[in-house]
């Protein structure tokens, strides 16, 4: 009985610390799955604009500008449903990350990277540099209210994306998931340098902004995915 007793008492002392997260509700899960969509979607819809196009060459022109093509729809409800599931994906990381490094600033990052997307579909860049085809080959020289707005949408959900990245590195790190949160922190560095290019005049400077931007938009889709099986960390 003694011995028992003494069994039972130096429990507590050999117990280790959980890292566990709790188990996501259903809800959660549904909007985290929004945020697993959202990056290779908008990524591989326009791959396929790009690759398909007459007279667009993503070596001279931004995917923005897609949308004042033939086939504009298209590119504007990428921007439109990949938004929205950006925005869905705020709303189920805040669920998932309540009380975690990066709780409050993941949501607003990813929330504004996303109404940035959705302001580039109200919004729209000029036509320029020969597209659409009859364009004349030159940079505009001035820019309409519109494009000014499509920059100011495009310039908030980039930097909103790349701080992102880095943010939700946090709670990776913080249960000693170190690989997932290098990947992403990589994957903000890889697009910070590639947002500097473009927007310096690079020669190839859609392509690298592009590429770079679908790298990041990649790693926070893995991070959902990652989420949603948080309670196993």
């Amino acid at each position: 009985m003694a011995q028992s007793i003494s069994i039972t008492q130096q429990r507590p002392a050999d117990s280790q610390p959980t890292t566990q997260w709790p188990a996501l509700p259903s809800t959660t899960q549904g909007l985290l799955s929004c945020g697993v969509i959202a990056g290779p979607l908008f990524a591989a819809v326009a791959l396929v604009q790009v690759l398909t196009v007459p007279g667009f060459q993503i070596t001279r022109h931004a995917v923005s500008l897609l949308e004042t093509g033939p086939f504009g729809g298209i590119q504007i409800a990428n921007f439109l449903v990949s938004g929205a599931l950006l925005v869905g994906y705020a709303a189920g990381s805040r669920r998932a990350l309540r009380g975690r490094p990066g709780a409050v600033l993941v949501p607003v990052l990813l929330g504004v990277c996303g109404l940035g997307f959705i302001g580039g579909a109200f919004f729209h860049p000029d036509p320029g540099l020969g597209f659409p085809l009859g364009t004349p080959d030159v940079i505009p020289t001035t820019m309409s209210t519109h494009a000014l707005l499509h920059m100011a949408c495009g310039s908030l959900a980039f930097l909103s994306l790349i701080a992102a990245c880095f943010v939700l590195a946090r709670p990776f790190a913080a249960h000693q998931q170190r690989r997932r949160a290098t990947v992403l922190r990589v994957a903000g560095a890889i697009f910070a340098v590639g947002l500097i290019e473009s927007f310096s005049g690079g020669p190839l400077g859609s392509l690298v902004l592009y590429a770079t931007a679908s790298i990041a938009l990649i790693a926070v889709a893995l991070a959902a995915r990652w989420l949603q099986f948080s309670n196993s960390i």
